[in-house]
């Protein structure tokens, strides 16, 4: 049976008012959580972006639930700080925690005053961050020269068992490759036919464990409301690859999505006062075969959607599953 979760959105909430609406969202049916982690929002109508790694400690202590992080190693991050935080949950909250890796945005690692490599250094530094981190993770001494460097590295607190490491993919070439070292895959909502072709690549090309995605939604009462909320804070994340990557800051997105229409938005976001129509959507998604589905709210206010989610979105699909 899926398992749907609820998202914690940084870039959109202040971590202690996230806190709280990942305690309520646990109290009101869902079983699960997720996390991103960025340096910055995209967009100044967002306006937040807390430090994810502090806010999981708080969060694993605060439920009962397993949470995942969607991290990218290799340039903000040096992937042994990376393995000692995974190592860290892992060893403190066993079996509840696993960490999504993907090559990352400019937004977020331009801060290091460091170039921003192209996407296939970029997947080939991600590529050695991984293989350090699982090293790590399985007890080594870790030295390396490569697109990355590591010195005699060695974690000394580490879980018995190492979290699952998650590929992040949104192509069907990056769920096939992943299906190289990943122990199983991450993407977002898209159409149907997309999602399938992804979810094919990956298992065709030998992807082993579970499949995620995360659902960008928006819900209100009435659905201008809903369309509104969404046209505030998503359509900044409009854009698709390499767009989406390469711009540097929140005044660049705000800058090229002042003009995109409704229609653009509707196409990432689903946006419905339906709860009904969400369970359909939501329906579409559990029949290609996702073991867990992680819902983001994209408005700021999530107490409201929560409950209304709890109570008429998740036991219509799970008794229907």
């Amino acid at each position: 049976m899926t398992v749907f979760g609820f998202h914690a959105s940084h870039e959109q909430i202040h971590p202690s008012k996230l806190l709280e609406s990942v305690i309520h969202a646990e109290r009101a049916g869902f079983a699960a959580a997720m996390s991103s982690d960025h340096f910055s929002p995209w967009s100044a109508r967002q306006g937040q972006s807390a430090f994810a790694w502090s806010w999981l400690g708080a969060a694993l202590q605060a439920t009962t639930l397993p949470f995942g992080v969607v991290n990218a190693p290799g340039q903000r991050y040096h992937p042994a700080i990376i393995a000692q935080a995974i190592g860290t949950l892992g060893a403190m909250y066993p079996g509840r925690f696993w960490a999504a890796l993907g090559s990352g945005e400019a937004s977020n690692e331009h801060i290091t005053g460091d170039a921003w490599p192209r996407k296939d250094v970029r997947n080939a530094r991600l590529r050695e961050c991984v293989d350090v981190i699982r090293a790590l993770l399985a007890g080594e001494e870790v030295s390396h020269d490569g697109l990355v460097r590591v010195d005699r590295a060695k974690l000394w607190t580490r879980p018995e068992q190492p979290p699952a490491l998650i590929g992040a993919a949104v192509s069907v070439e990056t769920a096939r490759w992943c299906a190289e070292w990943a122990d199983g895959l991450i993407t977002v909502n898209a159409p149907t036919d997309h999602l399938r072709q992804m979810i094919d690549a990956y298992r065709d090309a030998g992807g082993r464990g579970p499949l995620h995605l995360q659902v960008h939604v928006s819900w209100a009462p009435e659905q201008a409301e809903a369309e509104a909320i969404a046209y505030d804070q998503w359509r900044s994340n409009v854009f698709a690859p390499p767009v989406c990557w390469d711009l540097d800051t929140a005044e660049h997105f705000d800058v090229v999505s002042e003009q995109v229409p409704m229609e653009k938005v509707t196409e990432v976001v689903n946006v419905s006062a339906d709860p009904g129509r969400h369970v359909g959507w939501l329906t579409e998604y559990v029949e290609l075969g996702f073991d867990q589905i992680a819902l983001h709210h994209v408005g700021q206010e999530q107490r409201a959607f929560i409950d209304t989610f709890g109570a008429e979105v998740l036991p219509k699909l799970r008794a229907a599953g």
